[in-house]
């Protein structure tokens, strides 16, 4: 059995998996603020599943963490998780011991792209692209993720596609994150609300001109960073996943439409039907922390080929 855990800013979801790639257990639990509370929830986290009926904890031979930030090369370093109040982290060294089974550490959108290729098949090429407070992308092939020569590949967030548009927290203008990511959404529209991209969709559905202005630029990201993602990769197919896709058709209809329209005037892109390679990640999934499962059972099949 296998535990995977997607560590978030305000949550933290775990699932353990049976040897037949089944969850059998899943809790979620309040992600602590700072290092010491992050390894607390981590270790929490674990012992709650193992707690549950279902979940051996005796069982379990791996755990892997799925968390925003940087992770260095070939270690279980965390840097720069400024959502966590984490500046460095070595996150394997902290729970392993307690833990008392090999720990995996994966960045989030990373492992989130593990476990929605898992989730859609487990064939072929796959981009999970997250549309969140930003714009990530990781990208899959025959289960395998490519990661570029220093870790950056899916980083599409911020390539600009407009040098004459909206600032974005990176420097540059016009990036794909500053037409699409959740955060710049909200600090453009500017008005209070618990879910300002919803208030931005009923508000440009009710005509409002700077609402209806925003959601274009939304779908205009998006593709762009489909756009990207097919020409550079040649993916089967680019999974929306992360918390602007719980719009759903709202979201998608927007997209695909841009997409079309972008194409009109070109035979090679409408050759490459953008619109039917997009899909979204079904509502509820436990994408990224099934995911870091993965990533876990990878240390623990290293450790195995190590130690003979």
């Amino acid at each position: 059995m296998k535990v995977g855990l997607d560590v978030g800013g305000t949550k933290t979801d775990a699932v353990a998996v049976d040897a037949a790639g089944t969850i059998v257990g899943r809790v979620r639990l309040a992600t602590g603020w700072g290092p010491d509370a992050v390894i607390a929830t981590v270790i929490g986290a674990v012992r709650e599943l193992g707690a549950q009926s279902g979940v051996d904890s005796s069982a379990i031979r791996s755990v892997g963490v799925g968390i925003p930030g940087q992770i260095e090369p070939g270690t279980g370093r965390v840097v720069h998780a400024v959502n966590l109040g984490v500046d460095v982290l070595d996150l394997v060294a902290a729970t392993q011991p307690a833990l008392g089974v090999p720990v995996g550490v994966e960045n989030d959108v990373k492992a989130a792209a593990l476990g929605a290729f898992a989730l859609h098949g487990g064939s072929g090429s796959m981009a999970y692209l997250n549309l969140g407070t930003g714009i990530a992308a990781g990208i899959v092939s025959e289960g395998s993720l490519w990661r570029g020569a220093r870790g950056t590949a899916g980083e599409v967030g911020h390539i600009s596609v407009d040098p004459g548009g909206p600032l974005c927290r990176c420097g540059q203008h016009g990036c794909i994150e500053a037409f699409a990511g959740g955060g710049a959404i909200a600090e453009r529209w500017g008005r209070a609300g618990a879910l300002p991209i919803r208030d931005v969709f009923d508000a440009a559905d009710a005509g409002d001109a700077e609402a209806r202005g925003l959601r274009a630029g939304l779908a205009r990201g998006v593709a762009a960073a489909v756009r990207v993602l097919v020409l550079t990769a040649d993916v089967d197919t680019v999974v929306f996943g992360g918390g602007i896709t719980a719009l759903g058709d709202r979201l998608m209809s927007d997209v695909r439409a841009e997409l079309a329209a972008s194409a009109e005037a070109s035979p090679f892109m409408r050759s490459l039907r953008l619109e039917q390679r997009v899909e979204l990640l079904p509502a509820g999934s436990p994408a990224a922390a099934l995911g870091a499962a993965l990533v876990g059972a990878a240390r623990d099949t290293e450790g195995a080929l190590t130690h003979g």
